[in-house]
């Protein structure tokens, strides 16, 4: 599986996902920062990846259908300071096996996580 960092969280989202066995890339890494939500979006559905993002504009299902992607992690959490972040994203690392992340949108906070989209 593919995912993109966006640029508002952590780069050691990335290494999380890497140690992990996945593919993961910054919005830095391309040199997409600052760019409109709709394109970073499609960026990421041409290249097949997973958007990990805070930007709560992704979690709005009529203006980014989870259908139409790849899947986006929209972190939605409290308190946004780093290890924070880096600690609530470490606990759905698990769940990204044993849950359908391809044309669904996870909205995670602290204590749980609610998935939206079409299954199979």
């Amino acid at each position: 599986m593919h995912f993109k960092i966006d640029e508002n969280l952590p780069i050691e989202i990335t290494e999380l996902l890497a140690k992990a066995g996945y593919d993961a890339k910054t919005v830095n890494d391309q040199q997409l920062q600052g760019s409109k939500d709709p394109i970073l979006i499609n960026i990421c559905k041409s290249e097949k990846r997973v958007l990990v993002t805070l930007d709560t504009d992704f979690s709005d299902i009529r203006a980014y259908p989870p259908e139409e992607f790849s899947g986006i992690i929209v972190l939605r959490v409290k308190i946004q300071a780093k290890h924070h972040v880096i600690k609530v994203f470490q606990n759905i690392i698990p769940l990204i096996n044993r849950e359908s992340l391809v044309n669904h949108l996870w909205i995670v906070e602290e204590t749980k996580v609610r998935i939206r989209g079409k299954d199979d």
